[in-house]
């Protein structure tokens, strides 16, 4: 059980299997729900991402999407010991059937922190939670992006985290499927490296024209802070 440092919030976790890091947190900083909306997260893990967007936005309700019923049922017993139930869903299910499960332009925004890694590389166990979270097993980019289109509304929003050296890839795979990138922000883990995490947000249908925002450093010093990441976090 670990304390969201968002609203007394708490999250059920198993270290033995896959928990939620950094970028899950960054992306709930990045999106922008505004009062009212139908937010999707696909692949939500634990849950970690409708929770804090629950705690930090004015969004109407949240759905978390989730192939691996362990994981999910961790989630809906995160969601029932925080008092969410009214506002957070959520369904065991495939990400590439989430037009099937829901209908088309059934939401407002989605949100989405998928597997970074292509083929199997480096894998001992390819069933195990940690290699499907993090590696391309049960779904791909293409098939992320594909059914966050089919299920935004016009105009609707698209926000992920991914590596930067898949960005080509990433954004020629969004204007395929009408996801128009509106606005992106580059993680360096310090001031003098490469950066390793990119935030993206897509619109549909949008006009081409994107935004980069300024870079957002992780550490001021070695396990140190920065200002902003304290900020994200809520402490």
């Amino acid at each position: 059980m670990d304390d969201l440092q968002r609203n007394g919030y708490r999250i059920i976790q198993n270290p033995e299997k896959f928990c939620f890091g950094m970028d899950a947190v960054l992306l709930s900083g990045f999106a922008k729900v505004k009062k009212g909306e139908q937010v999707l997260d696909l692949g939500t893990g634990t849950g970690i991402i409708p929770i804090l967007l629950k705690g930090k936005t004015q969004g109407k309700h949240f759905t978390g999407l989730e192939i691996q019923e362990e994981s999910a049922e961790m989630a809906r017993r995160s969601v029932n010991f925080n008092g969410l139930s009214g506002e957070i869903s959520i369904v065991t299910g495939d990400i590439r059937e989430a037009a099937d499960l829901f209908g088309a332009a059934s939401f407002d925004v989605v949100t989405s922190n998928p597997p970074y890694m292509t083929g199997s590389h480096g894998l001992t166990n390819p069933g195990e939670a940690k290699a499907i979270a993090r590696h391309e097993l049960l779904c791909t980019l293409e098939d992320v992006i594909r059914e966050a289109s089919a299920v935004l509304k016009p105009q609707g929003r698209f926000y992920m985290v991914h590596r930067p050296f898949r960005l080509a890839e990433i954004f020629c795979t969004m204007s395929r499927y009408r996801l128009e990138p509106k606005r992106m922000r580059l993680v360096y883990p310090y001031a003098d490296r490469e950066p390793n995490m990119v935030l993206i947000e897509g619109l549909k249908g949008g006009r081409p024209r994107i935004t980069v925002e300024k870079p957002l450093i992780v550490y001021k010093s070695p396990g140190v802070y920065t200002d902003e990441i304290y900020d994200v976090y809520g402490y």
